[in-house]
């Protein structure tokens, strides 16, 4: 029974990750209210995390890129962690990590459920294990992220 409920729990939980990933139209609606920055292609910034680990994560949507300047100048600290969708390879910018976030996916939120929580260096070192009961659906909102910096397009 407690295998029932354990796997009906993971299912659960990995819905709910699909449905708080879905794109917010508050971010649409944002980008294209006056005094908001137009569109940019990219803008990338570095995050830490417990184990002072440095990441490179993509942003590409408007509405992100402006929260997480934000972040970074302390403006604001609501929703001040990272959670996104990796992706199991190298990206250019950032090369030391065999994965990347996916900016499509990517938001920041206050509080998330535990299956996606991991360190960046422990996603590294279980990254076959990613998409299973480890980050299912490779989703991933490590608790205790943060923005440091943003730094030059590659």
């Amino acid at each position: 029974m407690r295998r029932v409920f354990t796997k009906a729990a993971g299912l659960a939980a990995v819905g709910l990750l699909a449905f708080a990933t879905a794109q917010p139209a508050q971010a649409d609606a944002l980008s294209s209210q006056p005094g908001h920055a137009a569109a940019e292609s990219a803008a990338y910034f570095v995050m830490t995390d417990i184990t002072w680990e440095q990441f490179v994560i993509k942003l590409t949507k408007p509405g992100d890129i402006e929260h997480a300047r934000e972040l970074v100048s302390g403006e604001t600290t609501d929703r001040p962690h990272v959670f996104t969708r990796i992706m199991k390879r190298q990206a250019p910018y950032n090369p030391r990590w065999s994965y990347h976030n996916n900016p499509d996916t990517t938001q920041f939120f206050d509080q998330a459920i535990e299956v996606c929580d991991a360190t960046i260096p422990y996603v590294e070192d279980h990254l076959d294990e990613a998409g299973g009961a480890f980050l299912p659906g490779l989703v991933w909102c490590d608790w205790t992220s943060r923005l440091i910096r943003e730094i030059p397009a590659p």
